[in-house]
């Protein structure tokens, strides 16, 4: 039998794209740009070619930025 973990997405190291733009509150095609924008981020883990977002690294970006 296959068990699966359940973690809260606010105690993640990484999440999708997805659940970043939710818990963000920030639109996924301008996550998807920011990310464009800076291949090298910090904030940024990719899994093949899959981004992943390191939730806190993007909140110190987040915290570093009046508007994005």
């Amino acid at each position: 039998m296959k068990q699966s973990l359940s973690i809260p997405f606010w105690e993640c190291y990484t999440m999708p794209v997805e659940e970043a733009a939710s818990y963000f509150r920030v639109g996924i095609n301008k996550l998807r740009k920011i990310i464009s924008e800076d291949a090298n981020a910090d904030f940024v883990l990719r899994n093949g070619n899959r981004a992943q977002i390191k939730r806190r690294k993007f909140e110190e970006y987040i915290d570093r930025c009046n508007e994005i």
